[in-house]
């Protein structure tokens, strides 16, 4: 299985921790964010990884090197200017077209999880879904708006704010993305977007069109966004106290 690792990100809510860095390279109990989901999307059978780069990209090129790649291949996809989420993966599309038409992972670099990758790639699989979500019932400023079934009809941008809804559903569920998701290839080719965009918006067009967008329930697991400092500080006390099962 293949993986892609959003990495591309200024990192300002970081600073200054990234004064010097990209957030990649910030460093979490002695290993760096990068560091940490190549070792964990390894663990689960992932070989290939393509990064997204854009801050201080060639940093992140000569630490890859100067590891060996982490025993994975690892190759950089590097954006003269920032492409969001979803043109970001847009622009990854030849290294998961190459070979196969396989489900890959999508990992955003700056959250740290126990969630069973496994799982829930075999739970997409399974759904014979476009996408699938790990989600988890949480205080977010975003959330996104799930049917019975567990199919994406819509968002919310807070908890008592109006809902957004992209198809009808008699009761929905709201749900905090986790950051991680697992995505069908044929993706790319619904992909009408051009440039930066979010691959959230994308997701929610296509689920408007009939497309089956997946949530993966990973409530119990050990979930944290490093985006702030203080984020940072508390993940080096989960890792160190064994509480992150990293």
């Amino acid at each position: 299985m293949k993986a892609m690792v959003l990495a591309a990100g200024l990192g300002t809510r970081l600073r200054p921790l990234t004064d010097d860095r990209p957030k990649a390279l910030v460093t979490v109990a002695g290993r760096t964010l990068l560091e940490i989901a190549l070792v964990r999307l390894r663990g689960f059978g992932v070989r290939e990884v393509v990064v997204n780069a854009h801050h201080y990209a060639e940093m992140i090129v000569a630490y890859l090197a100067a590891h060996g790649n982490f025993g994975m291949r690892v190759e950089v996809s590097r954006e003269e200017t920032l492409l969001d989420t979803g043109g970001g993966l847009q622009k990854a599309a030849g290294f998961f077209l190459e070979q196969s038409n396989e489900p890959f992972l999508v990992h955003n670099v700056d959250v740290i999880s126990t969630i069973d990758l496994a799982r829930l790639a075999a739970f997409h699989r399974e759904q014979g879904a476009l996408a699938t979500l790990a989600v988890a019932e949480r205080e977010a400023s975003r959330l996104l708006l799930f049917d019975q079934a567990g199919q994406l009809c819509g968002r919310r941008a807070k908890k008592d704010a109006e809902a957004e809804l992209v198809r009808p559903a008699e009761e929905t569920q709201a749900l905090a993305f986790a950051g991680i998701h697992v995505v069908s290839p044929r993706i790319f080719a619904l992909m009408g977007e051009e440039g930066a965009f979010s691959i959230i918006d994308a997701y929610l067009r296509l689920a408007a069109q009939g497309e089956k967008v997946m949530a993966f329930r990973a409530d119990g697991a050990y979930w944290r966004d490093l985006g702030r400092p203080e984020s940072v500080a508390a993940a080096e006390k989960d890792i160190q106290s064994s509480v992150a099962g990293l």
